[in-house]
């Protein structure tokens, strides 16, 4: 095929050989048995170069697909083969647990000893679009997002929100928040752009176990939200209780049903990385990870 293509391109014999670093005997050899292989001919030899005919024009026009196909093929299983070259591109959503990251790295390296994993940043959206892109191998975002037809998710882990605030908001001096408790204090949030299906979903659970939501004006990344907390102890935010940490603030479960979020792990159904796949074996047999 490849070839092939190199000649329907240059039109001359001659040109394609030497883009090929091959002799010109040996390339109208490799074209003879591929048309002998179609049963009638491609190329319409003459004097001044090379014409196609109708056959050829058909096969041109897989043949180039062909070719980037084996291309690619041959480049992701060259980069898992060679575990001093193999790099893995994972994606993860911002916010991410620290110790999720680390646990599919785990995992990846159990099953290619050697190979480095580049991390990517970004909103669900963001790594939606990186798989999309091909510029991931394997994102963990969180659900729910809308993926493109093409893309594949499945599960991984979940996390409790709950309500973190200021150490002075009223709310803090309980051991945990009741829904219908939170309707006095703006929620501050983030822009509902960022994550649509997740913003709204997080709304909703809220709803659903009786709170109302006083939504504030302000829209913010989830790091700007912790920093104004302190600041605000009228208003509240939801979040994991690792925001705990984070001096001036606490956390605060809902009771008696908790907030839970769920992390995903995408992929490009059609990959061709073997290490993808034997990953996506693992994650789709029903495996969980967990911080313990």
């Amino acid at each position: 095929m490849r070839y092939f293509v190199a000649v329907a391109e240059e039109l001359h014999f001659r040109r394609a050989a030497e883009r090929l670093f091959i002799s010109t005997p040996t390339l109208s050899q490799q074209i003879r048995a591929i048309e002998r292989e179609v049963g009638g001919p491609l190329l319409i030899r003459g004097n001044h170069g090379v014409e196609l005919t109708a056959a050829g024009e058909v096969l041109l026009k897989t043949a180039r697909n062909v070719v980037e196909a084996a291309e690619t093929a041959l480049r992701e299983t060259r980069a898992v083969a060679q575990p001093g070259n193999a790099v893995f591109r994972l994606g993860i959503v911002n916010g991410a647990p620290a110790w999720l990251p680390g646990r599919i790295e785990a995992l990846l390296k159990a099953r290619r000893p050697g190979v480095r994993v580049a991390l990517a940043t970004g909103s669900s959206g963001e790594q939606a679009r990186l798989l999309d892109r091909e510029e991931v191998d394997l994102a963990v975002l969180r659900l729910p997002v809308r993926l493109a037809e093409h893309l594949t998710c499945t599960p991984i882990a979940d996390e409790e929100l709950g309500i973190v605030m200021s150490r002075e908001n009223p709310l803090a001096a309980a051991v945990s928040v009741e829904p219908q408790r939170i309707g006095d204090h703006e929620l501050i949030m983030f822009a509902r752009d960022a994550a649509p299906e997740v913003h709204d979903s997080v709304l909703s659970q809220l709803r659903e176990r009786g709170a109302t939501v006083v939504l504030s004006d302000s829209a913010m990344s989830h790091a700007q939200m912790l920093q104004l907390l302190p600041l605000r102890p009228e208003a509240i935010g939801v979040g994991s209780a690792r925001t705990a940490s984070v001096s001036g603030l606490v956390w605060r479960p809902l009771d008696p049903r908790p907030l839970v979020i769920t992390y995903a792990a995408a992929w490009r159904s059609a990959t061709r990385n073997p290490l993808l796949h034997t990953m996506a074996d693992a994650l789709a047999g029903g495996l969980r990870l967990t911080s313990s």
